[in-house]
C-alpha cells in the first residue's frame, strides 16, 4: 500500500472515530439525570456532530465523483471498483436502517409510555400522599401543643424547667412561651447561642382562637444546611389565661418546633422533585421526542457515511490486486509477456499476483526458446531446400493423403512436367504420370505389407516412363522410396536412360560381333 493510501485511510479512520465518540458523548449527555446537563450540552454537541457528518459527506462525494470519472473515462477496473463499493455500502446500510427503524419505534413508544395517564396518576397520588403525611404531622403536633398549652395554663408559675419538661414530653427540639406580639418570653431547647425561632404572621393568623401547625424548610437548601435549619414542624397554640402569672399580662402563646424525620423529608422532596420534573417534561414532550429522534438520525447518518467511505476504501484495497492481475491477463492475451508488477502483500491475493508474474516470465522464456527453435528450424529448412534445389536427382515428398507436399527443380527437369504447379494435389491427377503414380503407390503398399529381403523403411526399383510426346520414347528411372514419420512418403529418382541404353548397346555388340 502506498503512503498516500495509508495517510488517507488513517485520516478517514480518525474522522470516523471522532464522529462516533461525539455521538456516544451526545447520547450519554441525553441520558444523564444531573439537572439540565443534556440541555446545556445539546446545542454544541449537535452542531459538532453535524459538522462531522458534513465532512464525511464531502469525503464520500469526492470519492464517488472520482469513481464516476474513472468509469466515464473507461479506465480499466472502474466498474469492478464500483460494484465492490456498492456491495460493501449495502452491507453496512441495511443493518443500519433496520437498527434505526427499531430504535425509532422504541424511542417513540418509550417517550409516550413515560407520559402515560397511569404514570401521571401515580405521581399525583404520591404527591398527595406525601402532602397528607406532612399535614398529619403538623396537625398532630398542633393538637399536642394545644393540650400542652392547656396544662401550662393550670400552672401558677412558668419556669424554664417546666418548659424543658414539656419539651421532653413532646419530643420537640425547641419550646417557647410568647406574648401577644410574638416576642419570646421563655424558651427551652434549641442550639446553644442561637436565636430562638419565632412564628411567622401566617402561623399567628391561623392560630387565632386555638392552635395551628405548618411545615417549614422542606426544600433542598434547608436539607443541605444542617439540622439547625432543616425540615421542621412548627406548632402554635394559645395559652388560656386562667392561672399563669407572668409580668406584663395579656395573651400568651406556646410555640413548639419539632424536626421532621430525615427519611420522610427526603422522600417528600424526591416525590416533589419527580412531580415537578414530570410536569416540565410533559410540557416539553414534543421537543424531547425530536431531540431523541434527531440523535438517532444523526447517528445513522454518521454510520452510513462512515460505512460508505469504508466501503470505497475496502473496495479499492481488495480490487487493486484483482485489477493488477486482470490487466496482466489482458496484456498476456495481447502477446505482451514483459515482466508484470507484483502486489506487495503477504495474503493470498499478493501470492496470486506473484504466481502470475512467475508464470508470465516462464511463458516469455518459453516463447523465446520456441522462437530460437523456429529460427533454427527455418535455417535448417533453408539449407535443406538449397541442397534439394541443387540436386540433379528428382525429389518428391508426399503427405499422408498422397498429395504432393514438396518438389525440387530436379524432378521437374527429369519428368519434363511443371510439377510445382501441382503442389497440394495428387500425382495421379496428371494424366501423363498416372501409371507412374500407381506404380509408386503399389510399391509403398508392398513395402508395408510384404517387404522384400533387405527392405525395412525404404525400397529401390526401376521404372520405365513413356514420353511419346517428345519423340524420345521411354525414360528409365531409378527410383528410391522411403517411409517418413507421420506416414509421409519420400521419393528420390534419377534418369538412367542413357546408362541403360549404353549397356544395351554393349550387350548387343557382344552378341553380334560379326556385324561390326
Amino acid at each position: 500500500m502506498s503512503r498516500n493510501a495509508i495517510r488517507w485511510a488513517w485520516t478517514v479512520a480518525l474522522v470516523a472515530a471522532t464522529g462516533a465518540a461525539l455521538v456516544l458523548a451526545f447520547v450519554l449527555s441525553l441520558s444523564t439525570d444531573a439537572g439540565g446537563a443534556y440541555e446545556r450540552h445539546f446545542v454544541w454537541l449537535f452542531w459538532v456532530n453535524v459538522a462531522v457528518a458534513a465532512l464525511l459527506l464531502l469525503v464520500v462525494v469526492v470519492a464517488l465523483a472520482r469513481l464516476v470519472v474513472r468509469v466515464r473515462r473507461g479506465k480499466f477496473g472502474s466498474r469492478l471498483l464500483m460494484r465492490l463499493a456498492g456491495v460493501f455500502a449495502l452491507v453496512g446500510l441495511l443493518p443500519g436502517l433496520v437498527i434505526y427503524t427499531v430504535s425509532y419505534q422504541f424511542v417513540s413508544r418509550s417517550i409516550e409510555a413515560w407520559f402515560d395517564l397511569r404514570v401521571a396518576g401515580a405521581l399525583d397520588a404520591g404527591l398527595s400522599l406525601g402532602k397528607g403525611t406532612l399535614d398529619a404531622l403538623a396537625s398532630d403536633l398542633a393538637d399536642k401543643t394545644r393540650v400542652a398549652a392547656e396544662r401550662l395554663a393550670d400552672s401558677r408559675d412558668v419556669a424554664p424547667l417546666a418548659l424543658e419538661r414539656l419539651r421532653e414530653q413532646l419530643g420537640a427540639r425547641e419550646v417557647s412561651l410568647l406574648n401577644a406580639g410574638g416576642q419570646v418570653l421563655l424558651t427551652a431547647g434549641g442550639a446553644a447561642g442561637a436565636v430562638p425561632e419565632r412564628p411567622g404572621p401566617r402561623l399567628l393568623r391561623q392560630a387565632r382562637g386555638g392552635s395551628a401547625g405548618q411545615i417549614e424548610g422542606l426544600d433542598e437548601e434547608s436539607m443541605a444546611s444542617g439540622a439547625a435549619l432543616g425540615p421542621r414542624v412548627r406548632a402554635l397554640a394559645s395559652v388560656p389565661g386562667r392561672g399563669i402569672e407572668l409580668s406584663g399580662g395579656g395573651e400568651r402563646w406556646l410555640f413548639v418546633v419539632q424536626p421532621v424525620a430525615a427519611g420522610i423529608a427526603a422522600d417528600a422532596l424526591a416525590v416533589q422533585a419527580a412531580y415537578s420534573e414530570y410536569q416540565q417534561r410533559a410540557l416539553a414532550r414534543d421537543g424531547l421526542r425530536r431531540m431523541y429522534i434527531g440523535t438517532l438520525t444523526l447517528a445513522l447518518i454518521l454510520a452510513v457515511f462512515g460505512s460508505v467511505l469504508l466501503a470505497l476504501l475496502l473496495g479499492t484495497q481488495i480490487a487493486r490486486p484483482l485489477l493488477l492481475l486482470a490487466d496482466g491477463v489482458r496484456q498476456v492475451a495481447g502477446g505482451d509477456l514483459t515482466p508484470k508488477p507484483v502486489f506487495a502483500s503477504r495474503d493470498e491475493l499478493g501470492g496470486l499476483t506473484r504466481s502470475f508474474a512467475d508464470m508470465t516470465q516462464q511463458l516469455a522464456d518459453a516463447r523465446a526458446q520456441v522462437q530460437r527453435g523456429v529460427a533454427q528450424l527455418e535455417g535448417a529448412r533453408t539449407r535443406l531446400q538449397t541442397i534439394l534445389d541443387n540436386l540433379t536427382a528428382g525429389v518428391i515428398l508426399f503427405d499422408r493423403d498422397g498429395r504432393i507436399d514438396s518438389i525440387n527443380p530436379g524432378a521437374t527437369r527429369i519428368l519434363r512436367r511443371p510439377l510445382s504447379a501441382w503442389q497440394g494435389r495428387r500425382l495421379d491427377e496428371l494424366p501423363e504420370l498416372k501409371d507412374f503414380a500407381h506404380a509408386l503407390a503399389n510399391r509403398f503398399v508392398s513395402l508395408s505389407s510384404s517387404p522384400e529381403v533387405g527392405e525395412r523403411d525404404q525400397w529401390q526399383d526401376t521404372f520405365d516412363l513413356a514420353t511419346a510426346s517428345d519423340g524420345r520414347g521411354t525414360l528409365t528411372l531409378l527410383v528410391r522410396g522411403a517411409m517418413l514419420p507421420a506416414q509421409a512418403q519420400l521419393v528420390v529418382f534419377d534418369d538412367i536412360t542413357e546408362i541403360v541404353s549404353a549397356q544395351r548397346s554393349v550387350a548387343w555388340a557382344e552378341r553380334h560381333p560379326t556385324e561390326q
